[in-house]
């Protein structure tokens, strides 16, 4: 005879499999109301039939995994789908959680700044914390977040409470998150979680030992090898070789300009709005810099056309004050990552085997060789520290050693 525990045991399987039933529908519904909102929004047709392809490999995925509506739209779900065994693309899944969201059917969506989420108080303290005591500037902060956000999700995950945290936990969570950076993001988001774990102990007396110095890393080396910058014959092998024939050439012509001719990061480049161009002043405000302060620089006559040229025959007609957009609607704001992969694409064409940063590098470069000091070079490039401009002075000490006595760089 089955006794009432067993009963509720079985009614409570057969209630959570009628859910992940039900979600499953739903999930369906959802994918072709999207896909149809893309067809009412322009979207091309190749573009629909390859968010089509990955959204239904994304509800095998899903459905495989007895998913509830609440855990689909999840940065972790979002990682796992990405590296499952085909490698999926993820923009669709990220467009489709973004209609969702503006829908009203989930509460975030994957495109979501991560400063927008509200952590528990003790990780706002240490944030309000490290801003005081180190003067940090804001996008500083906004990495810190990211790292105790995923951190705390991960606790979460694994009902462990801060006050029982060891060394064993914390290595299982950066093997985890770290699984997919580079060795220096690595480094840089390991030196963040060290930084709130000392708060725990200094600061909160939360725990008993301190546990960041345990948190180590590869050992690194120091490289000898300066930055990268274009000789004179590949700038201008470069700018021979961009064209000018569309909407998509036109926007990448104006951007290696400004990385060029201004020493632009691609994040400052994203940035750029259409508030901050001055033609009449031939002048150009940056407002989101590595260092905080904003700035206003002089733009060259061929930047200030190239700008315009995309203004007039490129960019789209749209109410979004960014500068750089999308091709295709709805149109929205370039990320830094797709405008250092529209340079690097730009270079890579024309055959040239360096990357976007290249450009900055040879701005920095430019500047020393007009004789403008260290420190005239350091506020113009937007350098947290004096040290981060040295490098150049490396470069260009070989650069005269080439010229002088006839040595190969």
């Amino acid at each position: 005879m089955i006794d009432d525990k067993t009963i509720l045991t079985i009614e409570r399987i057969e209630e959570r499999l009628k859910e992940i039933e039900s979600v499953v529908k739903v999930l369906d519904q959802a994918i072709e109301d999207y896909l149809q909102w893309m067809v009412e929004n322009g979207y091309a047709k190749s573009t629909r039939k390859k968010y089509s392809r990955v959204l239904r490999g994304f509800k095998l995925f899903i459905k495989k995994r007895n998913c509830l509506w609440d855990e689909i739209f999840t940065q972790e779900m979002l990682r796992q789908f990405k590296n499952s065994e085909r490698s999926q693309p993820t923009h669709a899944v990220t467009g489709l959680s973004r209609y969702l969201f503006e829908q009203g059917k989930i509460a975030r969506h994957l495109g979501m700044k991560y400063q927008s989420v509200n952590l528990p108080q003790i990780y706002e303290d240490y944030l309000f914390y490290h801003q005081n005591t180190h003067q940090a500037p804001d996008r500083k902060l906004k990495h810190i977040k990211v790292v105790l956000i995923a951190f705390h999700d991960f606790l979460e995950k694994h009902r462990i409470r801060l006050r029982i945290l060891t060394i064993e936990k914390i290595d299982a969570f950066l093997s985890e998150y770290l699984a997919d950076y580079k060795e220096n993001t690595r480094r840089v988001y390991r030196s963040h979680l060290r930084g709130f774990l000392r708060y725990l102990f200094h600061e909160r007396k939360l725990l008993s030992t301190d546990l960041a110095p345990l948190i180590v890393g590869a050992p690194q080396f120091s490289k000898a090898k300066p930055p990268n910058f274009l000789r004179p014959h590949e700038l201008k092998r470069l700018f021979a070789g961009l064209k000018l024939s569309s909407a998509g050439d036109l926007r990448a012509y104006a951007m290696v300009h400004l990385a060029y001719t201004l020493g632009l990061r691609p994040c400052e480049i994203s940035s750029i709005c259409l508030d901050d161009i001055f033609f009449k002043d031939a002048a150009l405000c940056i407002r989101i810099r590595k260092n905080d302060k904003p700035v206003k620089l002089p733009v060259p006559e061929e930047t200030l056309k190239a700008m315009a040229a995309y203004l007039i025959g490129g960019r789209p007609k749209t109410k979004n004050r960014e500068l750089f957009l999308t091709l295709y609607p709805p149109y929205r704001p370039m990320s830094q990552n797709a405008v250092t992969q529209n340079i690097n694409n730009c270079m890579k064409k024309i055959g040239i085997p360096y990357s976007a940063y290249c450009l900055r590098h040879t701005y920095a470069q430019n500047l020393l060789e007009a004789g403008v000091s260290i420190y005239e070079v350091k506020e113009m490039m937007g350098h947290d520290s004096i040290e981060s401009t040295r490098k150049y002075l490396h470069v260009h000490i070989k650069l005269m050693r080439e010229v002088l006595f006839d040595e190969t760089l």
